[in-house]
């Protein structure tokens, strides 16, 4: 695409939001004058006798001077709903708040581990990553406009669609406003004085401001997910929804396992997106210096993308349990109801990451020499995956014909339905967590050779435990067929921890070996064959319309309520919608989503691309430039 096409689809864009916005608000405001559709027809003849007017007789005029006062004698009520045209109050809620939570997480996400990288060039001296760091914070201005867009706009829609419900969260929640339009004051001028300040203070007082931004996003979104968390497990209310403590409602059950699952979460995608961004620069790429910085900048979005991501299933279990916990009835719902299936998609889609992230990595060992040692690993490793993806996503029961139920003796097929309970998924997710981790080890050992005196010695250590993980999680989820239930959701745990131990120890110990190694060859950033960056994207693209997907389960678990057991949802969008329509829906705002994305990456990239006179310079030679033009910049100069 041109530049001439691309100045004039902005003008063209900008327009048809004007247009679409207009008459929106055209349509919303006119029917926020007529009564709502759903009062019913006995109600509407209750009014009062005394504000109805005798009817003309025939051929006589109306009076047309005592119509104002009619309506102004009209008593207020409050309307409870009000109505989208076409797509419906609940999907354009929907889809702008899955839009806003998308670019706030990116807004959160970017600030950590661009403090991470710039403290690390400050530390190490390399400017490489300073350089890195400021990239980085490049996608965050734009980004954070359309946040606070997408947060305004949600705002304007929730009191225009749900007044009563929006107005029922304001007086439970109304003393935390105040500190939240406060640091939302103060996030902005965090970031940018970041942004605008690179370079112009002491790298220690800029590395400060970078803290402040990180605190103050982070007290943020804690904030905001007090308001989310209370919808689904409420608490310092009465049974009618009357306040009784504050700080209660604001604390509730849910409230920080999702703290801890969203800050993983965003990190993960925040470093996928970023990495998305080094493919887009990187296939755009006209030199070799070019190509090598956005081949280690989407290396870094990788790992701290897939480094995030490999905890991210135990907070996804800690919330499940905290909701088991406040209710079986949502647990059900959530694992053995109507979203059951949903996980099964989720299961394809966690085991296309792995799957992402570990050819990403192979790929990687080509652009270090000396890898071919490593790479006959690879095909086991393959092989494990595949084989534990398989296992993960073998559903409990199947969709068949009622031939085929009887055939199989029934909805559970006589061999594989094995497959589809729990103890055999939470030892597949465990296994794929730990082959991932070796893929990472592998990597980061490429090219370099051990010189410590105890080398040996640290690999057998190393090879043991994780050996010892292995069959430790295999064994817990064998001995989990012949237990009772309650026993066995509690191997989970054991397991979980086996596999952090494990992480955690080989690291340490994989630290200390490789301290002064010596390497067999240089990494030669830039030579990955072009698929290894489409590779980014698909794994940026399916982080996002996961996190769509289960932000869906979560809210779908309250059902026909706002507040689950307290505020009763009594519009026509009470009722849980199909997968297949949930589905279209998450899938049609991830694509707007990475459209508003690609928005961000060009304008971003428009700081790299020199100023229009010098591209006249450029393109009329030195020699040839016109009086205008030098005349203006004589006058900057």
């Amino acid at each position: 695409m041109n530049l001439r096409l691309k100045v004039l689809l902005g003008p063209v864009a900008v327009i048809a939001m004007f247009v679409a916005v207009v008459t929106m608000a055209s349509v919303l405001a006119s029917r926020a004058s007529q009564e709502p559709s759903s009062t019913p027809a006995a109600a509407a003849a209750q009014t009062p006798p005394a504000t109805a007017e005798p009817a003309p007789a025939a051929g006589e005029a109306a009076p047309k001077a005592e119509a104002p006062s009619a309506a102004q004698s009209k008593p207020y009520e409050e309307v409870p709903y009000r109505a989208v045209p076409r797509v419906g109050s609940r999907v354009a809620i929907w889809m702008v708040a899955q839009l806003h939570l998308l670019f706030a997480a990116f807004v959160l996400a970017i600030p950590i581990f661009a403090l991470i990288v710039e403290a690390i060039g400050y530390k190490t001296g390399d400017r490489r990553y300073d350089r890195l760091a400021h990239e980085f914070t490049k996608l965050l201005s734009v980004s954070f406009s359309l946040t606070a867009t997408f947060g305004a706009a949600l705002t304007f829609m929730l009191i225009i669609l749900y007044p009563k419900f929006t107005n029922y969260m304001m007086s439970v929640f109304s003393p935390t406003f105040l500190p939240y339009v406060l640091l939302f004051f103060f996030e902005a001028f965090f970031l940018y004085t970041y942004y605008y300040g690179w370079g112009k203070f002491h790298p220690l007082v800029h590395l400060g401001l970078g803290l402040g931004l990180n605190v103050v996003g982070t007290a943020i979104m804690f904030i905001a997910n007090s308001w989310l968390t209370f919808m689904m497990s409420p608490r310092g209310v009465n049974s009618t929804g009357a306040v009784i403590n504050v700080w209660e409602a604001v604390n509730n059950f849910t409230w920080m396992p999702i703290n801890v699952h969203r800050m993983i979460a965003n990190v993960a995608f925040g470093g996928s997106v970023a990495a998305a961004y080094a493919a887009f620069k990187f296939l755009q790429a006209e030199t070799d210096e070019e190509r090598a910085h956005y081949d280690w900048m989407g290396y870094i979005g990788n790992f701290v993308a897939i480094s995030a991501f490999l905890p991210l299933p135990f907070a996804g279990y800690w919330l499940a349990k905290e909701i088991y916990a406040y209710s079986q009835t949502l647990g059900l719902t959530m694992m053995g109801g109507a979203f059951s299936w949903l996980f099964i998609i989720q299961a394809v889609l966690i085991g296309n990451l792995f799957l992402a992230a570990n050819y990403y990595l192979w790929l990687g060992m080509g652009r270090v020499e000396g890898a071919q040692g490593f790479q006959k690993v690879i095909k086991y490793l393959l092989a494990v995956i595949v084989l534990c993806f398989m296992v993960w996503a073998t559903p409990r029961s199947i969709i068949a014909t009622v031939s085929e139920i009887r055939a199989m003796g029934g909805s559970s097929h006589p061999i594989l339905g094995f497959l589809g309970v729990m103890s055999a998924k939470n030892t597949a997710v465990n296994i794929l967590i730990l082959t991932t981790f070796m893929s990472f080890l592998l990597y980061r050992r490429t090219g370099k050779v051990a010189t410590v005196a105890w080398a040996k010695k640290g690999h057998a250590a190393q090879l043991t435990i994780f050996a010892a993980a292995a069959l430790f999680v295999i064994f817990l989820g064998v001995y989990g067929y012949f237990v009772e239930a309650t026993v066995r959701i509690k191997l989970s745990v054991p397991q979980v921890l086996s596999v952090l131990f494990a992480m955690v120890s080989i690291t340490a110990i994989d630290v200390f070996l490789f301290r002064h190694a010596t390497r067999t060859g240089e990494v030669r950033w830039g030579k990955m064959p072009v698929i290894s960056q489409y590779v980014l994207i698909f794994i940026a693209v399916t982080f996002t319309w996961l996190m769509g997907l289960m932000g869906y389960v979560r809210s779908g678990l309250r059902q026909h309520w706002h507040v689950y057991g307290v505020i009763r949802d009594r519009s026509p969008d009470a009722f849980t919608p199909t997968l297949g329509f949930a589905t279209q829906v998450v899938s049609v705002t991830v694509l707007l989503f990475f459209v508003l994305i690609g928005f961000v990456f060009w304008i971003t990239s428009l700081h790299d691309r020199p100023d229009f006179e010098e591209r006249g310079r450029v393109r009329h030679g030195s020699d040839d430039v016109t009086p205008a033009v030098s005349s203006g910049s004589s006058a900057h100069t």
